[in-house]
């Protein structure tokens, strides 16, 4: 076999990780958006809501009070969002996809930092290793320690929360986990998305489960469909070829079908399985009364609002070596966000 027949698959099943760690990032602005958002249906919702804001923050501790002069309401706050792709077939807790963000109640504004999830990431007093990795061993060692379920998970939130407050130069009060899943049913608690599929998408990856089979033309798509939709790339035998412009404009049709599902007065009913969705897939260590705060505090924030920062590095085997100005331009804007 030779080298170049050799590599080809290799690169093939690194542009489908990469492929899948996009989505879960727009996953997690979406699971923001809607997180904010449902403030504006908590006069309709409001026992809803209450209920599963209480299963979105089970992983808070049930000791912990803040007082008002701390509240989110008036300061800044700074959390860490993990996308954790928990589906079987992959059977892997590593973080797929991280972010730091920064939120400002002053000027209802905020920064998020993107972390490519093979950072080589190199501190005093933590071994070196990939960044998508800490979480995953963060979780064994409370297991180790004795600690199960939700307490395991809460003291690995902690350990990454005090880790990456170290490295950003930044106090992270919160972390965040978003299940890959939470993308479907939002789209099939609104009944499905009405898009105009552009080709015929067909491909198949027994490894993680993919089947993708879509017909061209109007239709409307429930969750699963609609998350291929999205993801297509190229049938398996390479023909039919989405390009970058292509996928950027598919989802900015489903999200926009999405966003004009949430805004109308008719999907109001259908708003409580919206929350729901959101309450399945995503899980916080911020008190409940906090997360309601957040809502009201930036309910109407903007894309134009938020500034991402994506880091940026040289690939060398098996790391990405981060690009040190960048980074130092991501701590000055976290920081700087949280000064204004």
């Amino acid at each position: 076999m030779t080298r170049g027949s050799d590599l080809s698959p290799r690169k093939d099943k690194a542009k489908e990780k990469r492929k899948k760690r996009y989505w879960l990032r727009r996953l997690m602005v979406l699971f923001l958006a809607l997180l904010i958002g449902v403030a504006g249906y908590l006069g309709y919702l409001y026992k809803v809501s209450k209920d599963v804001l209480g299963e979105i923050t089970t992983d808070a501790d049930p000791t912990v009070t803040v007082s008002a002069n701390q509240s989110v309401k008036v300061k800044p706050v700074t959390i860490m969002l993990l996308g954790v792709d928990t589906r079987k077939e992959t059977g892997s807790l590593n973080t797929d996809v991280m972010m730091v963000a920064t939120f400002n109640p002053n000027t209802k504004s905020a920064v998020v930092v993107s972390i490519p999830r093979d950072s080589k990431i190199e501190l005093p007093g933590y071994n070196s290793r990939k960044a998508n990795a800490y979480y995953s061993r963060f979780l064994k060692g409370a297991k180790n320690d004795g600690l199960e379920g939700k307490d395991a998970e809460r003291q690995a939130k902690q350990d990454m929360r005090k880790m990456f407050s170290k490295y950003f130069d930044v106090p992270i009060d919160y972390t965040a986990t978003i299940n890959f899943q939470g993308f479907v049913d939002v789209v099939d608690a609104l009944g499905g998305v009405d898009v105009d599929v552009d080709m015929d998408m067909r491909y198949v990856d027994n490894a993680d489960g993919t089947n993708i089979d879509l017909k061209k033309g109007p239709q409307n798509l429930k969750g699963d469909d609609a998350l291929d939709f999205v993801r297509y790339r190229k049938s398996n035998d390479g023909t039919n070829m989405s390009s970058d412009f292509d996928r950027n404009r598919r989802e900015s049709q489903v999200l926009g079908e999405i966003a004009d599902k949430l805004k109308s007065f008719s999907s109001v009913p259908k708003i409580a399985n919206v929350i729901k969705a959101v309450g399945n897939n995503m899980r916080m260590d911020i008190p409940s009364d906090e997360v309601e705060n957040m809502m009201k505090t930036y309910f109407g924030i903007s894309k134009s609002d938020i500034t991402f920062i994506p880091l940026e590095g040289e690939w060398r085997s098996p790391y990405v070596h981060l690009n040190e100005a960048k980074l130092q331009e991501a701590k000055s804007a976290l920081a700087s966000k949280m000064a204004e």
